[in-house]
């Protein structure tokens, strides 16, 4: 298991598969709160791989509440999305960076 990760038990069995290894080239569908139709919006906008989308979360420096609204109103992520999106990064984050 990552160090870092507290409480692996309170995750969804998605983001803690994410969390198990490195991002690699995982494409972008792998994040936990990337639906189906987020990640076709995604890819459009070029976001196709898992780090492509952890760079974007980087260049805003980690700052949750800016990346999800670039989510909700560039990509077309719902809040629920956002959210889960923007904490399966931050705790990857804290796992591997």
């Amino acid at each position: 298991e990552p160090a870092g990760t507290k409480d692996m038990d309170h995750m969804s069995p998605r983001l803690r598969a994410f969390l198990s290894e490195p991002i690699g080239e995982k494409d972008v569908a792998w994040v936990d709160g990337i639906s189906h139709e987020l990640a076709i919006n995604l890819v459009t906008k070029g976001f196709n791989k898992a780090y492509v989308l952890l760079g974007q979360f980087l260049l805003m420096h980690k700052r949750e509440a800016e990346f999800q609204k670039w989510l909700i109103c560039c990509c077309g992520a719902t809040e629920f999305e956002a959210r889960e999106c923007s904490n399966c990064l931050k705790e990857w984050c804290a796992c591997f960076l």
